[in-house]
């Protein structure tokens, strides 16, 4: 890991400074999302509202001043400029609004979501869902902080852990609009008693506060989808991997950025 980014304080540092750029941004979402606001469709069908890009403006305007020189790579400026070529060891993605279906649906489960990648492995990130007012942040170590309102200052929260496995069987939790045959038969072969599904980086998280066990996922996702929530997890005790059990790395510039399948687990992969 680069020497800067090493030590557990410096992580906990920019965990929190994520979190504060993340509750700026969200006063810009929630000013779109509580208007009559209307959808575009981008270059590959996804859609896309004002929220994602006044968010992602106000984000890469305060990366460039509190962390410059840092490369970022963020979701609207991708689908505008395209992705490509190589990446640095440390670089920065952003996600201004994940789980847009479930904004444009008002179903509140939509996230911010900022992380630091350093030598393929994310060491800070937070996932902000306004809207439930839900701050999660985790660098060598994760917190949540409830009620918290977009605008607001960050308080110390309180610290997440991933729980023991239940005796009796796993809890998952799964995409809400992304549940293809994999995944189902990933259900199908764990001691699974419980499933749930639910938008965007609030699955990482739902685990990483012990609320589930795991988060399979076979579906399309691209890191700037996955980074904050597993860094968050990887605070809380939690691990991300690939269902061969590799370790789940960033930085694929050769895929475009594009994720592989990844099985999220809350302690040790069964």
């Amino acid at each position: 890991m680069t020497a800067d980014f090493a030590s557990p304080a410096e992580r906990n540092r920019l965990a929190r400074l994520f979190g504060a750029i993340s509750s700026d941004a969200g006063i810009a979402v929630m000013e779109v999302y509580q208007s009559d606001f209307e959808t575009r469709t981008k270059a590959d069908r996804s859609p896309v509202s004002d929220a994602d890009e006044k968010a992602e403006e106000i984000i890469l305007a305060r990366l460039d001043k509190e962390l410059p020189g840092i490369p970022v790579l963020a979701e609207e400026q991708a689908a505008r400029d395209g992705v490509g070529g190589s990446i640095a060891d440390a670089f920065l993605l952003v996600d201004p609004v994940d789980g847009t279906k479930e904004f444009i649906q008002r179903k509140g489960d939509f996230t911010v979501n900022i992380a630091l990648i350093v030598g393929g492995r994310p060491v800070a990130g937070c996932v902000y869902a306004p809207a439930r007012q839900e701050m999660y942040f985790g660098g060598a170590e994760a917190r949540l902080i409830e009620g918290f309102a977009p605008g607001a200052k960050l308080t110390e929260g309180r610290v997440l852990a991933t729980r023991a496995y239940p005796d009796d069987g796993l809890v998952a939790i799964t995409s809400s609009s992304h549940l293809n045959e994999e995944t189902k038969k990933f259900l199908a072969r764990h001691r699974i008693k419980a499933s749930t599904a639910i938008g965007s980086s609030l699955k990482f998280c739902w685990v990483a506060a012990g609320k589930a066990d795991v988060y399979p996922r076979w579906g399309p996702t691209m890191e700037w989808d996955t980074a904050a929530g597993h860094a968050v997890l990887q605070a809380a005790g939690g691990r991300m991997l690939r269902p061969d059990g590799s370790d789940f790395l960033y930085g694929k510039a050769d895929k475009g950025f594009a994720n592989g399948p990844f099985i999220a687990w809350g302690r040790e992969p069964l």
